[in-house]
């Protein structure tokens, strides 16, 4: 093969190497731009998000909130003041036992007015208006946010409607419409195929300096009252030979034991996917006593459960989530007995 023809040949391979080479990285760009897009696209919905969990943990506000479930229906007022000591707040509920949940930083208190009682525990703030148990940012892995350009109005205020629409069949949706001046969510609703399931909404909500720190006042003079502190162990399930797989999009927030009584002892395992959450019971089981016996799937309201025996153990899987989800996480989880050296 003369010169010529080894250049021609050369330049040949060369233009097709340059050509699958392009191809590839139009391929990669092409994938990754929906990707990006839908990152970008969801970038400020996320941010909203995030800006109402702000405004629920560093402002000052009080209000009156309702929670409905299906018939259910619970009025509770909410008192929340940030100082020099940190994060200070009252929940009182307005319906049915009287109850108040009193909250400093980590430290909470139920107060129990029937029996003269005061429950104290450490527990961060799980409660609406709070809405995250992260930062958020897996999120967009497992739902489409998207954030209207409407305004809706709700206890006299104006807000913005965000929703997040699952990705696949492990979690439900959920809307909420937060407040255009403070950020904080004026309404939070989760949101199934059928409707939907839970809706908390703010009735009447001030927020600034018109919240006074005298609410946070308890309603009753607890001085005399019996105080229990429960007890709260931080375990290693996994370390015990527990295999628990969780769903995907979904994290282990904590693993502990509380002593329920003296001969009832349950470690619990709470996962999320930052909205959503899971939880998973332990304890040991008995023939006798107040051990729960039924098994299988059961729903209470928006909450699904599913219980069966492992050995000696009780395991119960629960959340506001589809039956499935608890159901397939309870069939998944295995008991692997350590090896006693």
């Amino acid at each position: 093969m003369n010169v010529a023809l080894r250049r021609a040949a050369y330049l040949r391979r060369s233009s097709a190497m340059l050509g699958l080479l392009a191809l590839s990285m139009l391929t990669a760009w092409s994938v990754m731009q929906p990707v990006r897009a839908a990152e970008s696209k969801a970038l400020p919905a996320l941010e909203l998000l995030q800006k109402m969990q702000h405004a629920a943990r560093t402002l000052d506000y009080s209000g009156v909130y309702t929670y409905q479930q299906g018939n259910s229906v619970m009025s509770t007022r909410i008192v929340h003041v940030v100082d020099g000591t940190g994060e200070r707040e009252r929940i009182s509920l307005l319906d049915g036992q009287p109850r108040e949940y009193l909250r400093h930083n980590d430290t909470a208190l139920c107060l129990l007015p029937e029996h003269k009682l005061v429950l104290k525990e450490k527990r961060d703030s799980e409660r609406f208006p709070a809405v995250l148990f992260d930062e958020g940012d897996r999120l967009p892995a497992h739902y489409e946010i998207a954030l209207s350009n409407s305004m809706e109005r709700v206890a006299g205020r104006s807000c913005r409607v965000l929703t997040l629409e699952p990705k696949d069949s492990l979690r439900y949706g959920y809307r909420f419409c937060a407040d255009t001046e403070s950020g904080l969510p004026l309404r939070a609703q989760t949101v199934a195929p059928e409707g939907v399931l839970i809706q908390i909404v703010f009735n009447t909500l001030e927020v600034g300096s018109k919240v006074a720190p005298e609410a946070l006042a308890p309603s009753w003079n607890t001085k005399d009252w019996r105080e229990v502190e429960v007890s709260v162990e931080e375990v290693d399930l996994a370390s015990e030979g527990w295999r628990i797989p969780l769903p995907p999009g979904y994290h282990a927030l904590k693993q502990v034991a509380r002593q329920m009584r003296a001969d009832r002892r349950v470690k619990q395992l709470v996962a999320s996917d930052g909205l959503a959450t899971i939880s998973v019971f332990i304890e040991a089981y008995a023939e006798s006593g107040n051990q729960p016996r039924e098994f299988g799937p059961m729903r209470k309201g928006a909450v699904n459960f599913y219980r069966k025996r492992i050995g000696d153990h009780w395991l119960t899987v629960l959340g506001e989530v589809p039956a499935d989800t608890v159901r397939d996480l309870a069939h998944r989880t295995e008991y692997v007995p350590l090896a006693v050296p």
